[in-house]
């Protein structure tokens, strides 16, 4: 039984190595913001608007696009730092600015627009996607 308590502790070794090497990039510190976020903006004429954004995350750079009833419009800049999201989208002559603090992972904050339309917002990364 002695020599079994070395081979044992060994094995789980290895599969906890296995387990953190082999976990889903986007819970990885850092990448938080990586995923499919379900979102909707209070606020704006068109009443309550549910989007959903792509976002990548290389650091403090995101990017990605965006898709509403309004339209789908790729990111024109984002930035992630100190737990703040920040988004610019340019799309139909009008531009969007979101920022958002990201707590306990979920994303809430306000946005504008060049219209000068401004709101609430809040977004939740889709389920099965690390936080």
């Amino acid at each position: 039984m002695k020599r079994f308590a070395p081979v044992l502790t060994a094995i789980l070794s290895l599969m906890f190595v296995l387990a953190v090497a082999t976990a889903p990039a986007s819970a990885a510190k850092g990448n938080e913001m990586s995923g499919t976020w379900k979102c909707i903006a209070h606020g704006g004429s068109q009443g309550d608007t549910p989007f959903t954004l792509y976002l990548q995350q290389n650091g403090s750079t995101v990017t990605g696009s965006v898709s509403s009833s309004l339209g789908d419009a790729p990111i024109t800049s984002a930035s992630f730092k100190q737990n703040v999201l920040q988004i610019e989208i340019d799309g139909d002559g009008n531009s969007y600015q979101l920022k958002a603090k990201y707590s306990q992972g979920a994303l809430s904050g306000d946005w504008s627009n060049t219209e000068g339309e401004k709101g609430n917002w809040t977004g939740k990364k889709e389920s099965g996607e690390s936080h």
